[in-house]
């Protein structure tokens, strides 16, 4: 065997090595792996985790549109979207259609035919450039800005906590804590199964790229603490998720008061898409224009009393999907409070109120045309029946800044138009 002296190994023969020295070897080269991998620069291990991120949530395409809002919708086999990332899922067969709508549902939908001239159709804005083949569902892709726009990786996609409006709490300490606030209607005391509301789209100004303005209904279950379940659907403005200020459809969960479950749309796994027509996250157009036409959209979310999985619904026909019961704990059940409203942050730039709108930005003394609304309010009963809410009531942390007034009439059943301009000469 030739001399191994002009070689950097030091060895100057081959010995055979034992079993165990072997091991030491094999150890020691993993331990300096690691170390190696640890000493990487704050930078680059920051680079290989959005990297990673990116790769789990943006799923092989069977085709890509180009919306004109600068949007990529990835059509993604339905088999194959983030839910299915979840260890829960992995054997789970797809529930194409609930088995059972709430009673009274299409009664409501003869109301609404009577209001289009008044309230007008929307669509989204991705759907001017094309629609996903069946058999896949869209899927706004993420990139790698919006994931860096995060307080962190981890973080990405989420709410913070203590985001929920708990009513009759609108202590001054807590609302400063919580930089978060609120106009809503809501109702409490019962079992729900379910909520329903046509909501005023607007497209509110943000004065920070770290606030945002949404209007949405809220299924909560639990106490205000820890452990508080959530469903949420309706519209918002998030330049720090969405990286503009254009409203878009959104839907969130989460089991721990957000904490370490759930997200924003398909942004970690959970939600199981079944529509192939509907993006969570995508630009919803056109918007409602002061004294001008005026647009919404309806929102409708219900327990399936056979499989016991929340559905959602947007518009008149497009059921996009559910979330399955054994995410929660409380709302495995039921739901023990419905929220509809609106929530802005308020970051208190220059030590001042936020300017962020809510709704339209107008207060809600203003009506139609000019307030944001929400109308035909209903929750879901135990026997799967839509029904007007009972004993609901209004909440507000700083009525001069954001303000709801609400009441009923034949058309619009139980309403309340809300919002407001945030800082004023009466909200400083």
């Amino acid at each position: 065997m030739a001399p191994l002296k002009n070689r950097r190994c030091p060895m100057r023969r081959a010995p055979s090595l034992s079993r165990s020295t072997l091991s030491l070897v094999f150890w020691f080269w993993v331990s300096l792996s690691l170390t190696c991998a640890a000493r990487l620069p704050p930078v680059s291990r920051q680079k290989l985790e959005v990297r990673k991120h990116l790769k789990r949530l943006n799923k092989p395409a069977v085709h890509s549109i180009q919306s004109p809002d600068g949007d990529i919708i990835d059509c993604v086999h339905i088999s194959h979207q983030p839910a299915f990332d979840h260890p829960f899922l992995k054997n789970h067969t797809i529930q194409m259609r609930p088995s059972y709508h709430p009673e009274g549902l299409f009664d409501v939908s003869k109301v609404a035919e009577k209001l289009r001239e008044r309230t007008n159709l929307h669509t989204q804005l991705w759907h001017s450039s094309g629609r996903c083949p069946d058999g896949s569902i869209p899927i706004r892709r993420t990139r790698k800005d919006d994931i860096l726009r995060a307080s962190s990786v981890k973080r990405f996609g989420r709410k913070n906590h203590r985001s929920i409006p708990q009513p009759r709490s609108a202590d001054p300490d807590l609302v400063n804590e919580s930089g978060h606030q609120h106009a809503i209607a809501y109702v409490e005391g019962d079992k729900y199964y379910g909520a329903k509301a046509t909501i005023n789209v607007w497209e509110p100004q943000i004065q920070q790229p770290n606030e945002f303005s949404l209007s949405q209904i809220w299924l909560l279950g639990g106490s205000f603490g820890e452990d508080l379940n959530s469903i949420e659907a309706g519209w918002q403005v998030s330049p720090d998720l969405y990286g503009d200020n254009n409203t878009r459809l959104f839907t969130y969960w989460t089991s721990d008061a957000y904490q370490a479950t759930g997200c924003y749309n398909l942004l970690c796994s959970g939600f199981i898409q079944i529509n192939s027509d509907i993006a969570m996250g995508a630009s919803i157009s056109p918007v409602s224009a002061y004294r001008n036409s005026q647009y919404d959209i309806s929102i409708l979310v219900w327990k399936d009393p056979k499989e016991g999985n929340w559905w959602l619904q947007f518009g008149n026909n497009n059921v996009l999907g559910y979330w399955p019961a054994f995410l929660f704990s409380y709302l495995a059940d039921s739901a023990s409070m419905i929220e509809w409203g609106g929530e802005v942050v308020n970051s208190e730039p220059n030590g001042e109120h936020t300017s962020t709108q809510m709704g339209s930005g107008r207060f809600p003394d203003e009506g139609f045309a000019k307030a944001s609304y929400f109308r035909n309010i209903q929750v879901v009963d135990g026997s799967n029946n839509l029904k007007a809410p009972k004993g609901m009531g209004t909440f507000t942390e700083q009525s001069n800044c954001y303000d709801i007034q609400a009441g009923s009439n034949g058309d619009w059943g139980h309403y309340f138009y809300y919002g407001g301009p945030g800082r004023n000469e009466n909200c400083s």
